[in-house]
């Protein structure tokens, strides 16, 4: 078995892989594998667990791979697999449980926003250097706070909203003014939902219809004091209008979580920009999360040895 991308090496600790008797193997990836290094590298194993969306499954890969019987990954759903090739070899995929992701992508949320509206990013770096108050932060009271998408993760961030004594509005294509009541933000138009959020964010699944949904237009019509904040997926916003917005400072910043590529590569544009608050996709990792992941794992490959797979993903 090999567990992909594991780049804190957690996964022994977190699983009880002796469960599962002596003849399993278990090697552990601490990088991502680029598609053709995943071609050689991955071919003696039988079983693969992948960490959510870290390592893609497309077809070309699956083909590679002559001795795959088993793929489980972590989460209750991806979109990085290719279903049907798994399914045309007869290989079973199976998943895991959520853990604490929507809890823990909720607090990362807001904690890019106060990381970003007080420079604390920028503040910690002065005091390990020996500065002392460089930068004048704002408070999040009496803003408003705007919400792209509003499902059950966005209604945790609108309500720790609510805390800070926000005003919140949201949009999305399929959300009325019921739902949003419900919810106890505003519903307005994806216009107005852009001109006058001081802190938006965006919580929305990630399909060709919301592609790049955050574009040069939607960019222009922000406040200039405006932060914009993804904790979602990366290709949600056009990537190259974003740069071009925080490089000539259109806006006050963006706070990230997601990228286009992932890992973000070293040399990447966004990592120059001082108004680019970025994270590494950390929105689910969580030592809860991690413990059920792995737990379900072992759980997923002793169901699968006695023929009687369980959590088995739909289309596999």
């Amino acid at each position: 078995m090999a567990v992909l991308d594991d780049y804190q090496r957690v996964a022994l600790e977190y699983g009880d892989w002796e469960r599962l008797g002596p003849d399993l193997d278990v090697t552990v990836f601490d990088r991502n594998l680029a598609l053709e290094d995943a071609k050689v590298a991955l071919a003696p194993y039988d079983v693969l667990c992948l960490m959510r969306e870290r390592m893609a499954l497309p077809s070309t890969l699956i083909e590679a791979l002559p001795n795959l019987r088993l793929v489980i990954f972590t989460g209750v759903r991806t979109r990085s697999i290719e279903f049907a090739a798994l399914a045309e070899r007869g290989i079973v995929a199976c998943h895991t449980g959520g853990g604490e992701m929507q809890p823990a992508t909720a607090e990362l949320t807001w904690g890019l926003i106060l990381a970003a509206m007080r420079y604390l990013p920028r503040e910690m770096a002065g005091m390990w250097d020996g500065a002392w108050q460089t930068t004048v932060g704002s408070v999040l009271e009496g803003r408003t706070l705007g919400l792209l998408g509003l499902g059950k993760l966005r209604q945790r961030v609108a309500a720790i909203g609510a805390a800070f004594g926000m005003h919140r509005i949201a949009w999305s294509p399929n959300l009325d003014a019921e739902r949003a009541g419900t919810a106890g933000v505003a519903l307005v138009d994806k216009d107005e939902l852009f001109a006058a959020s001081d802190v938006l964010t965006l919580h929305m699944v990630l399909s060709p219809a919301t592609r790049h949904l955050v574009g040069a237009r939607e960019l222009g019509l922000m406040r200039p004091g405006a932060l914009l904040v993804n904790t979602s997926r990366g290709p949600l916003i056009d990537e190259t209008a974003l740069i071009e917005t925080l490089r000539t400072g259109r806006i006050r910043g963006a706070a990230l979580d997601v990228y286009d590529q992932e890992p973000l590569p070293v040399e990447h544009p966004l990592r120059t920009l001082v108004n680019a608050y970025l994270k590494p996709h950390l929105g689910y990792v969580t030592e809860g999360s991690y413990r059920q992941f792995f737990h379900d794992v072992v759980a997923a490959i002793a169901a699968w040895q006695t023929g009687a797979p369980i959590n088995v993903a739909s289309g596999s």
